[in-house]
């Protein structure tokens, strides 16, 4: 079959949780080891996209506007006295990444490494604002 009739062959498929995973561990390796310390037991999970309950939960209208979220509580908030808590988790949303790389052409690994760290900040107790101003941004 020529690449002509069948346009997958010609473009190929689109990255797979599978291939969104190996970009976000890629993204967790290169963190420096003093901060990765802190943040070896967040696990990372690639879904296709956000669930009606969590759009719901974060006020957001559409999946394709959430390309990622962390789950658990951050290092600033954490007691020795508080009960044992679910593992901290971040979630990468597949189609909602592709969607920006598709809109922006950015490199996919640099968008997925670059959804990775603003989640990690979380981790480390920094808030939306404070992340925005870090990269330079007003957050709009």
């Amino acid at each position: 079959m020529s690449d002509q009739r069948n346009p997958m062959v010609a473009f190929g498929l689109p990255p797979s949780i599978e291939d969104i995973t190996v970009l976000a561990e890629r993204a967790l390796a290169a963190i420096p080891p003093g901060l990765a310390a802190h943040a070896n037991d967040v696990a990372v999970i690639v879904e296709d996209r956000a669930d009606d309950e969590t759009l719901h939960e974060m006020n957001i209208e559409s999946a394709w506007e959430l390309t990622g979220l962390y789950r658990g509580v951050p290092l600033t908030e954490r007691s020795v006295m508080a009960p044992v808590r679910m593992p901290d988790r971040i979630f990468l949303y597949r189609e909602a990444i592709l969607l920006e790389w598709i809109e922006t052409g950015e490199d996919l690994f640099c968008l997925v490494r670059n959804v990775v760290v603003h989640e990690i900040a979380h981790h480390f107790g920094f808030g939306d604002a404070d992340i925005a101003e870090i990269e330079g941004s007003d957050g709009t």
